[in-house]
């Protein structure tokens, strides 16, 4: 449920404000290779490749952490250990997901098996944290779904400036928000998320800036410039190995 810059980033004014460290720290790449993770989750490493993207986000131990609409608790986990005993990860999941008849002993199995996380429900609609609590935020793969309506699963008209806006004062001074998102096309942004769960990456941009995070670095990793931007990223065709825009914004101090 949870859901390249268009020519491969190419005439970009750049492309990285730093480049991506060729070994990720030991913790962190001990954190990826914990035979304890589930096999669902270590099947994805190959799309996501979580320690390349963690480094080059600049994940570090000790740091206060969030993954943000958590879903399966992909990121969370790995971020748990890789931050160790002086950091701490919070695993947001709105209520509505968690509320489905297939998620929700999803989501009971994986507070059980990662404790150490601190596990937070909230309405889709009322992202809420306290002000400075974060070094550290990731959000892969959803934040379109700011822009999404869906009756279904009871997740009504939300207003994105209103979650950045919040997820700014939750950032300390100094602090980095990763967004990894599937590169849509530039148009009507709800209806490309209804349609395609895909978001214009410059709408991003725009929406975080606005904010008043700045954009320090934009990494190709995660670009597939084969993908077709006009497919749903659930089709068969196409899931798990679109094209995803990968951005690191921070706070200013």
């Amino acid at each position: 449920m949870h859901c390249r810059v268009a020519m491969a980033f190419a005439g970009l004014s750049f492309l990285l404000a730093a480049p991506v460290t060729a070994k990720p720290y030991p913790a962190l790449t001990a954190a990826v290779a914990d035979a304890s993770r589930p096999a669902d989750a270590r099947a994805m490493d190959e799309s996501r490749k979580p320690a390349e993207t963690l480094d080059f986000l600049g994940l570090k131990p000790g740091m206060k952490a969030a993954d943000i609409m958590t879903g399966s608790g992909y990121w969370a986990e790995i971020m748990a250990k890789a931050v160790g005993p002086k950091g701490k990860v919070t695993g947001f999941e709105p209520s509505q997901f968690y509320a489905t008849p297939e998620e929700k002993p999803k989501w009971e199995a994986l507070t059980k098996r990662v404790p150490q996380v601190a596990w937070v429900r909230y309405p889709f609609e009322a992202f809420a944290a306290a002000p400075n609590s974060f070094d550290f935020t990731i959000i892969n793969l959803s934040y379109h779904d700011l822009y999404w309506v869906s009756a279904k699963y009871g997740i009504p008209r939300t207003d994105p400036a209103v979650f950045v806006k919040t997820l700014y004062a939750a950032t300390r001074p100094g602090g980095i928000v990763g967004i990894i998102d599937h590169v849509g096309t530039p148009g009507d942004t709800r209806t490309i998320v209804d349609k395609l769960h895909r978001i214009d990456p410059d709408t991003v941009k725009a929406d975080f800036t606005a904010a008043g995070f700045v954009l320090e670095a934009q990494s190709p990793l995660l670009a597939n410039p084969a993908d077709d931007h006009s497919k749903l990223v659930f089709d068969p065709a196409i899931r798990g190995k679109t094209d995803r825009f990968f951005f690191r914004f921070r706070k200013p101090r």
